[in-house]
């Protein structure tokens, strides 16, 4: 026998386990609540989106630190290969309507769950993921024992989107932007049945 044939081989590569493959790569998609260290990515993400539209974004970037300081466990960052691509900012509220101080405050003995802002990336509008995202969001306020509402404020033509997503329009909201009116929108978490991911949210 040679001394060739009688040497170990190391094991090929393409035999590790895929588990060995995949230890440095980062997943394909991922649903995470943010951190402050996401703040800038979300800043990006949202002022493309808002200020072409607005003039204005939402949440400013100390605006969106404070809150992913102050409850992130309320916000929700979906990444594709560690990328975020698009996100939803929430806090909690603790009355039946919002008003101006809704705009900047977490009030921790709140049961409504306020989303201040959903956006999606330019590159992966169009594509269903802010449904996809507000559906899962909804899901896992419906685990979290105080949460028993989900409220929002948008413009007119955003309406029919949160419909579709379960959420009742209340009326006008009593809060202003500059020129902007909105409409104030609520969804039921607690005690609500699961809404079906078909159902065409």
């Amino acid at each position: 026998m040679s001394v060739l044939n009688a040497l170990p081989f190391p094991r090929p590569i393409y035999l590790r386990s895929p588990r060995q493959q995949r230890r440095h790569t980062l997943p394909a998609s991922e649903f995470r609540c943010l951190s402050p260290e996401d703040a800038v990515s979300v800043f990006e993400i949202e002022r493309e989106a808002f200020i072409s539209v607005s003039g204005d974004c939402p949440l400013h970037l100390d605006e969106v630190r404070h809150f992913l300081t102050l409850c992130p466990e309320l916000s929700l960052g979906w990444f594709e290969e560690g990328r975020l691509v698009a996100f939803i900012i929430g806090s909690l509220w603790d009355q039946d309507k919002l008003n101006q101080d809704a705009l900047t405050l977490h009030k921790p003995r709140g049961s409504s769950v306020h989303l201040h802002v959903l956006a999606v990336h330019r590159t992966f509008r169009q594509q269903g993921k802010g449904s996809i995202l507000l559906w899962r969001y909804l899901q896992y306020l419906r685990r979290l024992p105080y949460a028993r509402r989900a409220v929002l404020m948008c413009e007119d033509f955003l309406v029919p989107f949160y419909a579709k997503c379960g959420f009742k329009a209340l009326g006008p909201c009593d809060v202003t932007v500059g020129p902007l009116a909105f409409i104030e929108m609520q969804c039921p978490v607690r005690g609500h049945a699961f809404m079906r991911r078909n159902s065409g949210c």
